[in-house]
């Protein structure tokens, strides 16, 4: 079977292709992303879209998600992309830094769609906000600390070890292979 990631980028791909035995197709469409403070929900929405408009004929994947801080109510969680982009990582510490609690989490779902089934697969990596730390990856990972190293001073090959969508990939592997 041929499961369809549809994401432009290629590293998720890749990460998917290390826990999936199907073979991985990238699909690059532009689904309509949902406003909600649901990833399943935006990522089911994403998958189901993306299904009927790709033609339909093999299951498709999607995933989403973001950063949550305890101390902010969750906050940015869904609306990650956007604070990164329009704030910036900096200012999400500078609204952290006084705060008692600065426990945080990544968090990723899979939705999987095949027209007929529709399922979700969660992923999550505790870690908490610290000051900027770091000169590798990208996004938030300068200000997440997990086991006391930010994501950017970990190698690629210990964050992907740890990876909140790797978590979520291999619950869908998982589930997928009891499936067959």
């Amino acid at each position: 079977m041929t499961i369809r990631f549809v994401t432009s980028n290629d590293g998720k791909v890749r990460e998917a292709r290390e826990y999936l035995a199907e073979d991985v197709e990238q699909i690059n469409y532009d689904y309509t992303e949902i406003q909600s403070d649901d990833l399943a929900e935006i990522a089911l929405a994403g998958a189901a879209e993306a299904f009927e408009e790709t033609g339909g004929d093999d299951p498709v994947i999607v995933d989403d998600s973001g950063l949550f801080v305890d101390s902010l109510g969750g906050f940015p969680g869904p609306y990650s992309s956007y604070v990164e982009d329009t704030v910036g990582v900096e200012r999400v510490w500078n609204v952290v830094e006084n705060e008692e609690n600065r426990r945080a989490r990544f968090r990723c779902v899979v939705a999987y769609y095949d027209g007929e089934t529709a399922e979700t697969f969660d992923g999550a990596v505790p870690g908490r906000i610290v000051a900027p730390r770091g000169e590798g990856g990208f996004g938030y990972d300068p200000i997440f600390e997990h086991e006391g190293e930010t994501l950017a001073e970990m190698s690629t090959e210990r964050k992907n070890a740890i990876s909140h969508r790797g978590r979520a990939l291999a619950k869908f592997a998982d589930w997928l292979a009891q499936r067959d």
